[in-house]
């Protein structure tokens, strides 16, 4: 297998992601939002990440929603959150990738598909961490607030995306 180097713009690009990624977290942690359900967040880290998906591709999405999620939760949270944040995560990012391969959906698709994603990742290791497979009664809360919160993080990348590739054009894969 060919090994590609990352130039250095590319890394300084990820990293800058990176960055923004972990802003928006510890932005969304100061938010007092309360939606009578654990972990359910605005997920506005999922905007860079959505972002990264377009402008970068899925490798690079992984790394900046892995350094992420590793890197807020130690910053903002503890095992616990990295564990829960991880599977949603990679279980939303593949659905992503998987789904936007196929150039038939548009970013709220892929973003929508994302939101619910994550919180049925979560879902499963909660199940798992607790026990209790009743936590499955939360299911129809969680899709629900995946849509939302996945519409609105696709709504605003459908419009920043174009601004962002005018930006960095070189990056633009999509």
């Amino acid at each position: 297998m060919k090994q590609r180097q990352l130039s250095a713009k590319t890394i300084a690009l990820l990293a800058m992601m990176i960055a923004l990624a972990i802003v928006f977290s510890y932005v969304e942690s100061l938010i007092p939002i309360n939606f009578g359900i654990p972990g359910v967040k605005l997920g506005l880290a999922n905007l860079v990440i959505v972002a990264t998906l377009y402008l970068m591709g899925g490798r690079q999405a992984l790394i900046v929603s892995v350094v992420r999620i590793i890197l807020s939760g130690l910053l903002f949270g503890n095992m616990f959150s990295i564990l829960y944040s991880l599977a949603g995560g990679l279980l939303s990012l593949g659905i992503m990738v998987l789904i936007k391969r196929t150039d038939k959906v548009s970013v709220i698709t892929v973003s929508v598909m994302g939101g619910i994603f994550h919180n049925i990742g979560q879902l499963i290791v909660a199940m798992i961490v607790i026990e209790n497979l009743n936590l499955v009664f939360y299911l129809p809360v969680l899709l629900l607030s995946g849509f939302l919160t996945g519409l609105v993080i696709g709504i605003v990348s459908r419009l920043i995306l174009p601004r962002i590739k005018r930006v960095f054009p070189e990056q633009a894969n999509s």
